[in-house]
Parts: structure tokens; C-alpha cells; sequence
């Protein structure tokens, strides 16, 4: 627009008429005919934002906003994280200066095997001295070892059986007792058989099965009349070669049973 007013203003009409075709403008008349004009194109207003203040990044470790959050009131975001507190200890400082607590010999004592870097001493070692596990008796005496004194029945006694209800020519058995509830055997004890121990009396006559019986126990059933019958027990693994051996010395001793009643009975 400034050079489109120069050339307004000089003598030679001749070179502002072509810069007038070039740039248009609504401009008619001479310079003292001048007014303002919008200009076509827009102004570009710059704007300065001022840098904002930015909030500093805290973490609420406080029993209220652990309340808040649980009861829903807050949510979690990463300025509310943090640790229950007590959850997090600091760490213990070794060999950082007596101040510290654990300067020096970090706790581990001035000398010996155990303040010196390695695997230290074994489990059980006592420094040479007879050690516990071996000063405790191991019960060498009992046949079997420490099993031995485990129980290997389910007892029952006659009273028991007789307050249980049972009616006349009923059967007396580990299945018909656990029905009664007289026993109620669980974990181990449910392999055991059935034992009937003689304390009390019996009124009715009943059958019994049992795997064992005591020898009061056998004479009140017997005088009570009642059936009694002893269950076989599981029999014992033995290995093969073992079983064939027993069986070739049952037979060299039937075989000399049977030589010696032969000699004896031309004797007699």
C-alpha cells in the first residue's frame, strides 16, 4: 500500500498504473481524499500466557485419606498412592560409622567363625560337643522303632454298644457303628480294624464282627449268647523269593515229621 501511494504522488501516471491493476484496493481519489481503509487481511494478535504455577507432586500417607479412599469417597490417582504406614521400614545401615548403630563389627562380634564371610557352621553343629539330636534317646528297645506306640485298633466297649440301641439279632460291626456314631475315626484311625474291649454288660443277643477281641469281652459275649466272629487282617507283603523259601522248608519238615512218626511207629 506504501508504493501504491508513492506512485500516486508523483508526476509519471504511467508506472502507478500497472502497480494499481497488480495490488487492488478500494482507494479513489487523491491523497487528501485519504481514509482508512480494513485491511484485507487479518491482523495476527500474539498472545503471552504467563507459565501457570504447577502444583508439587505429594503423597497422602495419613490414616484419614486411607479412610477416604476405602469408604469410596476418593479415587485412586498417582498423587494419592502411597504405603500403609508401617509397612515400610528403613533399611539397616551396616558399617556406616558408630552413629548408625551397626558401625564397626556390623553386629557380628569381634572374632570367631561366625564374623568371618563363608557358609558358617552346619545345622545341629555344637562346636564339637555332643549334639542334641544325638543325646536324645531314639527308643532302640521297642520292637519297631517309634511306630510301635502308635494304636492299632478302633476300641469299643460293651457298655458303649449296649447304651447304642441295638436291637435283638442285630449285627455289631465298624459300618454299623459308624451308623450308631459310637465312632467316627478320621485320618489315620480309618485304616484300623474294629476292637471289642470288655467293660460293661450285654442284655440282648447280638452278632459280632470284630477283628479282635479282648478275653473279657470274649467270655461276657459268649455267656450272653451271642455270635462272634473273628475277621481275617490283611496279609503282609513278603517277596517272592521269600514266599518260596517258606514253602520248600515247610516241606523238608513236613517230610521229616512224616520220617519221624514212621520210625516210631515200629518202635512202639
Amino acid at each position: 500500500m506504501a508504493a501504491s501511494l508513492l506512485f500516486l504522488s508523483s508526476s509519471t501516471p504511467s508506472t502507478a498504473t500497472p502497480l494499481l491493476r497488480l495490488f487492488s484496493s478500494h482507494f479513489k481519489g487523491n491523497v487528501t481524499t485519504l481514509r482508512a481503509n480494513p485491511s484485507q487481511f487479518p491482523s495476527i494478535s500474539l498472545c503471552h500466557y504467563k507459565d501457570k504455577p504447577r502444583k508439587p507432586l505429594t503423597v497422602q500417607n495419613s490414616a484419614a485419606s486411607a479412610a477416604q479412599e476405602a469408604s469410596g469417597s476418593a479415587r485412586f490417582r498417582l498423587d494419592n498412592l502411597g504405603p500403609q504406614p508401617g509397612s515400610r521400614k528403613k533399611a539397616k545401615r551396616k558399617g556406616r560409622g558408630h552413629a548408625a548403630g551397626q558401625g564397626g563389627s556390623c553386629g557380628f562380634g569381634m572374632r570367631g567363625q561366625k564374623s568371618r564371610s563363608g557358609p558358617g557352621v552346619r545345622r545341629g553343629f555344637e562346636g564339637g560337643q555332643m549334639p542334641l539330636y544325638r543325646r536324645i534317646p531314639k527308643l532302640r528297645g521297642i520292637a519297631g522303632g517309634m511306630r510301635a506306640g502308635l494304636p492299632k485298633y478302633l476300641p469299643v466297649n460293651l457298655k458303649d454298644i449296649a447304651d447304642a440301641g441295638f436291637q435283638e439279632g442285630e449285627e455289631v460291626s465298624l459300618e454299623s457303628l459308624k451308623k450308631k456314631r459310637l465312632i467316627n475315626p478320621s485320618g489315620r484311625e480309618r485304616r484300623l480294624p474294629l476292637k471289642i474291649l470288655g467293660d460293661g454288660d450285654l442284655t440282648v443277643k447280638l452278632d459280632f464282627k470284630a477283628r479282635a477281641f479282648s478275653a473279657s469281652a470274649k467270655e461276657k459275649i459268649e455267656a450272653a449268647g451271642c455270635s462272634l466272629t473273628v475277621l481275617p487282617g490283611r496279609k503282609k507283603w513278603v517277596k517272592p523269593s521269600v514266599t518260596k523259601n517258606l514253602s520248600r522248608a515247610e516241606e523238608y519238615f513236613a517230610k521229616k515229621r512224616a520220617s519221624a512218626d514212621w520210625v516210631d511207629t515200629p518202635s512202639a
